[in-house]
């Protein structure tokens, strides 16, 4: 009975990491690092292109601030690239359709464009890059 007992207590403090919500580290990382590289991103977007693009990060998905980097990678993907990309009223166009960006953890990394949602998501090794971005807008 008492092996029992501790077996059931040592499953439960095992698990506790794996369902603990971010800590310090982590909060620091999303105030710091991301929320300024999403920022970034939505003003070059609105520079370059003249479209005003919302980012919905589902942070609760991000436990660590190796996960977390993917969205400030992605964010500075976009600062990076929009500008020479909105150089015609075509593009610009097409890239204004965007009115939103998803952006979570899950088991695999996609990207997909559908009623003006960007839905994006990365697997924690790799994330959507700027070509599967304007792969999906360019349709």
């Amino acid at each position: 009975m008492k092996i029992s007992r501790l077996a059931a207590i040592s499953s439960i403090a095992l698990l506790l990491p794996l369902t603990a919500f971010a800590g310090k580290a982590e909060r620091d990382f999303m105030s710091n690092e991301v929320e300024p590289a999403v920022k970034a991103a939505t003003s070059s977007l609105k520079t370059s292109c003249g479209c005003d693009v919302k980012f919905d990060i589902k942070a609760d998905s991000f436990q660590s601030t190796d996960d977390m980097f993917k969205i400030k990678y992605f964010a500075a993907t976009i600062k990076d690239n929009v500008a020479s990309y909105c150089a015609d009223a075509a593009t610009k166009k097409a890239m204004c359709k965007m009115k939103s960006i998803e952006f979570s953890k899950a088991a695999t990394t996609y990207l997909k464009f559908a009623g003006g949602k960007v839905s994006a998501t990365t697997d924690g090794t790799s994330q959507p890059s700027w070509e599967m971005l304007t792969r999906e807008v360019d349709k």
